[in-house]
């Protein structure tokens, strides 16, 4: 394109989900439930985490940090929707744009790392019991979680950065309900050579590594487990304290892949379908998934909603200080 079609625009068009006001309005209603579900499930079992002191382990604490970035996954792509399917808008403002492409990478990301440090965990747990409680200490878990933080942040920056030195087209309408990296080079009236050699370099590996080492971690699971007696229940038990991570593991990556990595697709609503399944279903029925066959959780839930709810942590903070 010439020159005289590039221009740095002030906002760009999201075609969303539907066209049609009648189907916006039903949109809104569900996307607005799958919401307030997300949120209501994950901020209970953040908080049924920290008040339950028998939960106070590494495989929770991972938990918590996964139920946070599931937060901030679904609040930075349905919260945006929501808002133009109620003001039946169809429009987002080229900062807002950066920034939900930001946030989107960062906490998207940050599932997908977390996932694997959770595999690693139930690794450690079910193929090194003995040695499992020194191994993952409280020191680890936490450095495993910042680095993971520090990487999806630098990601995150450098997409957005990069993204933020093109030019895009006068009529910058993106085929998708957010603003995903894909959609946007295809609006840009500038060379895009960069950021998809920034995408395949930098992007695959990101994607890559977490899953593979999700997947190592499971195929040494699944040959201890078949190495473990039959009699006893010990292989039960085995596939029940993985079981709940593994469907959501499967669940994510499925769809992932499916937008990421097959091909172009001629039916837009194909990526949309699936980036709708990670971005938001996973969020919602991670805490479910993690809940209905965990009868810690189930009791730390109960009393959590009954109201007696143990605060020791904090009293133990304010005595400290």
């Amino acid at each position: 394109m010439g020159h005289g079609n590039q221009t740095s625009v002030s906002e760009f068009f999201l075609r969303g989900l539907s066209q049609w006001p009648e189907q916006q309005h039903l949109f809104f209603g569900l996307f607005l439930c799958m919401y307030l579900v997300t949120m209501a499930g994950n901020v209970l079992i953040s908080l049924a985490i920290i008040s339950e002191a028998r939960l106070h382990t590494p495989m929770y604490f991972f938990l918590a940090t996964l139920s946070f970035a599931d937060i901030g996954l679904s609040s930075s792509t349905v919260l945006k929707m929501l808002h133009n399917l109620h003001m039946q808008l169809h429009t987002i403002s080229y900062t807002g744009c950066l920034t939900q492409l930001y946030f989107f990478l960062c906490f998207g990301d940050m599932d997908s790392f977390l996932l694997a440090v959770m595999a690693y965990d139930r690794y450690m747990a079910i193929c090194h019991p003995l040695h499992y409680s020194t191994a993952m200490s409280p020191q680890l878990c936490v450095f495993l979680v910042s680095v993971c933080w520090v990487i999806t942040n630098l990601h995150a920056l450098l997409h957005t950065l990069l993204m933020a030195k093109l030019s895009f087209c006068v009529v910058g309408e993106i085929t998708h309900f957010f603003c995903d990296i894909s959609p946007l080079l295809k609006v840009s009236c500038s060379p895009t050579r960069l950021n998809e050699l920034i995408v395949f370099f930098v992007g695959g590996p990101v994607l890559a590594v977490p899953f593979l080492c999700t997947l190592v971690s499971y195929i040494c699971i699944v040959s201890a487990i078949l190495r473990m007696p039959s009699l006893g229940g010990g292989r039960r038990k085995a596939f029940s304290t993985c079981g709940s991570h593994l469907s959501v593991v499967c669940v994510f990556y499925s769809t992932v892949f499916s937008v990421y990595l097959s091909p172009p697709s001629t039916f837009p609503t194909k990526d949309i379908v699936a980036s709708v399944v990670y971005t938001v279903v996973t969020s919602m029925l991670n805490p479910f998934l993690y809940s209905l066959r965990n009868q810690d959780m189930k009791v730390a839930l109960r009393s959590l909603l009954r109201g007696k709810i143990s605060f020791s942590w904090i009293k133990g903070l304010l005595v400290g200080q």
